[in-house]
């Protein structure tokens, strides 16, 4: 982004007020306008994790007694993780960073990309270890064009970052607007359904004993990914009481719509990785699970239920909550920058 000097200096300058989309690049922390942004960041700097710590290695007995049916679906999440989080980086890059005239805010968005990054890390790890073919590996990081299930909601993803990817100032209404969409789809769509439908299948091979590794770094990652949507959902909320006639009931069902959407591209993946029938997993209990799922993410933005689907999985109720808390207490012994505690998987988030 090409930044006018001008600009800066206005908004750094006498400490004017600004809404939080008004255009410009505001660079003092003092007076901080947005300090729940600022905790946001000091929260997640207490959960760092690095990939090392996450021994894959461990999975590789379990990977040969799969069946037929649970090695396509290990297959098919696989090649979903080898680009998921590399979507979300880039539409950080490309469309939120500039826009959040913050920089508590910025700061927390500068954090998540670093989280991002080791996603993206952690991903690349998994694949070399499951996948030890070249070819097989390769065909997994272009699952975003030669799977079906995965080329569409990859298209769904780019659809929204491509729907601000012009705009380099929010001026109008309809801009700030356009804006709260992208950010209510990335936080509730893709982090908020996409990748908690993929949380659930690994909980759902934990819950029978197979792939600890891959379910001890997903608990990293499901840590991190709940705070970015947290954090997303600060932003619009943050937005919707500064600018409260932005959110009307036209966008209100922009965002069903959109929502629905995701559920039915997350159930077409959901029908490939079931396809050839998974044993305690069945598609009709998916697609309940994930439209629980997207009602409790129109929940988080105050609007009514589209469902009513309640929760079929016993496992992502509370996931081992004692073997949660054990692991990072061991964690806790090797390192200060460190967080104690357990994850229910019935939290708003």
């Amino acid at each position: 982004m090409t930044t006018n000097p001008e600009t800066i200096s206005t908004r750094a300058g006498a400490g004017k007020p600004h809404l939080l989309l008004d255009p410009g690049m505001d660079l003092t922390l003092r007076p901080m306008r947005y300090p729940r942004f600022f905790d946001r960041f000091k929260d997640a700097i207490k959960n760092t994790w690095t990939v090392e710590e996450v021994d894959l290695h461990s999975d590789l007995a379990d990977l040969a007694k799969l069946s037929p049916a649970e090695q396509h679906l290990v297959s098919r999440l696989v090649a979903f993780f080898a680009t998921g989080d590399t979507i979300v980086a880039n539409n950080l890059v490309l469309n939120l960073y500039q826009h959040v005239n913050s920089p508590e805010g910025r700061l927390y968005l500068s954090r998540q990309l670093y989280e991002e990054a080791v996603h993206v890390q952690f991903y690349l790890n998994l694949l070399d270890t499951y996948v030890p073919d070249e070819k097989e590996r390769f065909e997994a990081f272009a699952a975003v064009e030669n799977i079906p299930s995965i080329a569409r909601k990859a298209e769904f993803c780019f659809r929204w970052i491509d729907s601000i990817f012009q705009l380099r100032e929010l001026r109008t209404r309809e801009d700030r607007r356009a804006f709260l969409l992208n950010v209510i789809c990335f936080a509730a769509c893709i982090e908020g359904l996409f990748f908690y439908g993929a949380f659930a299948y690994v909980y759902f091979l934990r819950s029978r004993g197979l792939l600890h590794g891959l379910a001890s770094g997903t608990n990293w990652v499901f840590r991190d990914e709940s705070m970015h949507m947290a954090f997303a959902f600060d932003v619009v909320d943050t937005v919707r009481a500064e600018e409260p006639d932005l959110f009307d009931a036209e966008m209100r069902q922009q965002v069903e719509d959109m929502l629905a959407e995701a559920v039915e591209c997350e159930v077409q993946f959901a029908a490939d990785l079931l396809e050839q029938g998974v044993s305690g997993m069945s598609l009709a209990h998916m697609r309940e699970y994930l439209q629980h799922v997207a009602d409790r993410r129109l929940a988080m933005l105050g609007i009514e239920p589209m469902y009513g689907s309640h929760n079929p999985f016993a496992f992502m109720e509370l996931q081992d909550v004692q073997e949660l808390s054990n692991f990072f207490e061991r964690r806790v012994s090797a390192y200060q920058v460190a967080v104690t505690g357990s994850v229910s998987f019935d939290d708003d988030f």
